[in-house]
């Protein structure tokens, strides 16, 4: 996909594998939409990416564990901006950072369920309007190869609570919600895709869960990248990738009971008429 005229957004784009996806695809020419939660360090990128080459581009301020932050982002997106060609979601918190113990979101939530899935199932859907608009469009869903099953009776992890059981549910949520989102928007010119970019990148995110680095920065966002903007993947949708490769998810991804109950949840706590 050639990148002069088009607008990404992509969520956690201050740092990690984020802000490199930011740079890389600011310099083939699209207009970045850089997301955080510190407006210093956003404002810095922005301003880092503006030396380097003639750029427009935007940053904007939000905290992914209130739901009203995330509908303000996605109002202010909507406000400001023309297109949307393509919306990366892959702002997240790891097993074990920032603590291994149960917290809950500004909205009484389990913190990673909402911040790695329900904030990007909110934004999306409220950015398919402009996205549908922008046609053809991508949605690129940074999940994981970690993935546990979602217990419906127990959704929020009130028992047997793990730091590494709630952050592989909201993987395998993304990947459900990818699935069922793709089915839905069949047509529309818009795809849906998700993937695990690498195992243990050079992050933040991994060192401070104290995890050693095995992959690169670059190698994950280069998988981000492939699924992104290239030209093999225009037209795919539906699928799960594990870096370059096409991959199968855990199978409750490709139970549709199971995600038609995710759905009618998220709608629930997202707080989005019931489809």
């Amino acid at each position: 996909m050639k990148m002069t005229g088009k607008t990404v957004l992509i969520t956690g784009s201050t740092d990690g594998v984020g802000r490199y996806v930011a740079a890389r695809l600011a310099d083939a020419g699209a207009r970045i939409l850089i997301h955080g939660r510190d407006k210093t360090r956003g404002e810095a990128l922005l301003n880092e990416i503006c030396l380097r080459k003639p750029y427009e581009g935007a940053f904007y301020l939000a905290d992914l564990s209130s739901l009203s932050r995330v509908r303000q982002l996605a109002k202010s997106v909507l406000a400001q901006e023309k297109r949307l060609d393509v919306f990366i979601s892959n702002a997240g918190i790891g097993s074990m950072s920032p603590g291994s113990e149960r917290q809950l979101s500004a909205d009484g939530h389990e913190l990673r369920f909402a911040v790695n899935y329900l904030s990007g199932f909110l934004l999306a859907r409220l950015l398919l309007p402009l996205l549908k608009a922008s046609a053809p469009s991508r949605i690129v869903n940074v999940a994981s190869l970690g993935q546990h099953p979602l217990d419906f009776d127990d959704v929020m992890l009130t028992k047997g609570y793990t730091g590494t059981r709630a952050y592989a549910q909201s993987k395998l949520a993304q990947i459900m919600f990818t699935i069922d989102l793709a089915g839905e928007i069949d047509g529309s010119g818009v795809t849906a895709k998700a993937l695990h970019p690498a195992t243990y990148m050079n992050t933040t995110m991994v060192r401070e869960g104290g995890f050693t680095p095995i992959s690169t920065v670059e190698q994950g966002g280069e998988a981000i990248l492939h699924l992104a903007v290239g030209d093999d993947m225009a037209g795919k949708t539906g699928v799960f990738f594990n870096g370059m490769q096409a991959s199968k998810a855990n199978p409750q991804a490709y139970d549709g009971a199971a995600r038609r109950r995710l759905r009618t949840l998220s709608l629930q706590l997202a707080g989005l008429p019931a489809g």
